[in-house]
């Protein structure tokens, strides 16, 4: 779970900084690069959910 938490902040991180490029430099490329992080993020965070349903059992 410790792993899957790091990935997580990875690409949050990944996000923070692609969106904010996209935002103040209306730079497209990082437009698509956070909207993928986001996907990758979603996917963590279903995998973290099941994770937590199992370990609370």
């Amino acid at each position: 779970m410790e792993e899957l938490l790091k990935q997580i902040n990875e690409q949050i991180a990944v996000f923070q900084k692609e969106a904010a490029q996209q935002v103040e430099k209306n730079n497209k490329a990082a437009g698509t690069r956070a909207r993928k992080a986001a996907l990758e993020i979603s996917k963590l965070m279903k995998d973290f959910r099941k994770a937590s349903v199992e370990a609370s059992k």
